[in-house]
């Protein structure tokens, strides 16, 4: 009879804190958990009693990588209730607004994340060392990404000019940005060329997706919601699919969908259900990948981010050729007692705000489920079927696996160099 633990002490290349447990039993696993154990930090109880003008800039300041995403799901929520519709050119900017964060924050997981296991080095830093060129193509589609959020946003990180019913000031020429964005769009295209080669491993997963829809365009700002077994509802019907629980190894909720856990939001849940609808240079790149109509191997989720940098280039330079400045940078919005609802799609996945406004234009509930908290479970199935069948396999190896299984899905950035210390034990 043998026993074997895993220990992972510190998830230190994503967002908050987190660790990995994995027990086995005769050569079977018989606990895993993927451990997020940072303490709450209660955005939700913060919004209650605060304007209902007020959560765009108050929940841009959960994610420092993807406040657009925050952003803009609170909007649609907010103004839902109002009954207020952005449309045009506002609508068209708060595109272009996102396009610009799917661009930075792509481009920053690519080059800085995820290659690295790939070409074998344990960071962005030592790569630079060796692939000074690619990094430097790397951090130049981060800069375009953050420079079009800026022109939009105000600034690059935690954007200040994001309004209810749109924007405080509405830029008068964006002619200046579309330089950079060509120049972006053939480091897009050349890095769509570049991670399609990589080597993958030989995995796939019967995942069920998630991710919205929308009849005109490969959904970002907005959309129904669509799930790969064919179940399909609106925003307003997200409380009754998609509910959270508490797991005991876990400060962050689990979500379940349809009463069953484990599903999948992202990059791959949207190539999956809306491939088509991708720019005519993404869907090309993406076939020149050899991508196929669905991704199943969540290695090759770079190769997914990759093209959806094409298709925000390409989209991002359309909406600026057509652009002509708003008569007003905003619509007006009024207060009014109801609930709302909003969903979009950060670049980790669909991205969903309720609220509820009171009599006196005063936030009285707040709900946001991010997707992380949503591809945990996820996660932690696809650990346990890569690890199944290696447990023989030595504790670098076992670390490494571990270490890319995580950062296929992107849970997160920080800066930080190591990912996983792992302790392996024999009783």
């Amino acid at each position: 009879m043998t026993h074997k633990t895993i220990r992972v002490g510190g998830l230190t290349r994503v967002e908050g804190e987190g660790a990995l447990l994995v027990r086995a039993h005769d050569g079977r696993i018989t606990d895993l958990q993927l451990r997020i154990y940072e303490p709450p930090r209660f955005f939700e109880a913060l919004l209650r009693g605060r304007a209902f003008t007020e959560p765009p800039d108050i929940t841009a300041r959960i994610c420092g990588i993807c406040p657009v995403a925050y952003q803009m799901s609170a909007c649609q929520a907010l103004e839902s209730i109002c009954g207020v519709t952005v449309e045009g050119t506002l609508r068209d900017l708060r595109l272009l607004l996102y396009y610009g964060e799917w661009i930075e924050s792509h481009a920053l997981h690519i080059y800085l994340l995820h290659a690295p296991d790939f070409l074998g080095y344990p960071g962005g830093v030592a790569m630079a060392a060796d692939h000074r060129p690619l990094v430097e193509r790397g951090l130049a589609l981060k800069k375009a990404g953050n420079e079009l959020v800026a022109a939009i946003g105000g600034r690059a990180i935690h954007p200040i000019n994001v309004r209810l019913g749109g924007f405080y000031r509405a830029p008068v020429d964006l002619t200046p940005i579309a330089e950079r964005l060509r120049h972006a769009l053939d480091a897009a295209l050349a890095t769509v060329e570049w991670v399609s080669g990589f080597d993958f491993p030989d995995v796939e997963h019967d995942y069920r997706f998630l991710a919205l829809q929308h009849p005109a365009e490969y959904a970002i700002l907005s959309g129904d919601v669509a799930v790969s077994d064919g179940t399909f509802f609106p925003v307003t019907e997200w409380p009754y699919h998609v509910v959270e629980e508490q797991v005991p190894h876990s400060t962050a909720l689990h979500a379940r969908l349809d009463g069953l856990p484990g599903y999948l939001t992202g990059p791959l849940a949207r190539y999956a259900l809306n491939a088509p609808q991708l720019s005519p240079l993404a869907l090309r790149a993406a076939a020149d990948a050899g991508l196929g109509r669905v991704c199943r191997n969540p290695f090759r989720s770079i190769v997914v981010r990759a093209v959806e940098i094409v298709h925000a280039c390409e989209e991002a330079l359309r909406l600026i050729d057509r652009y002509t400045p708003p008569d007003q940078p905003a619509l007006p919005v009024t207060a009014r007692p109801g609930v709302g609802h909003g969903a979009s799609e950060a670049p980790r996945g669909a991205l969903y705000h309720r609220y509820r406004i009171d009599d006196v234009g005063l936030i009285a509930e707040a709900d946001i489920v991010p997707p992380t908290a949503q591809n945990q479970a996820r996660i932690e199935a696809d650990l346990h079927a890569l690890l199944q069948p290696r447990l023989d396999l030595p504790v670098p190896e076992l670390t490494e696996l571990c270490e890319r299984a995580i950062r296929n899905h992107d849970p997160c950035i920080s800066c930080s160099a190591h990912f996983l210390d792992l302790h392996l034990h024999h009783d």
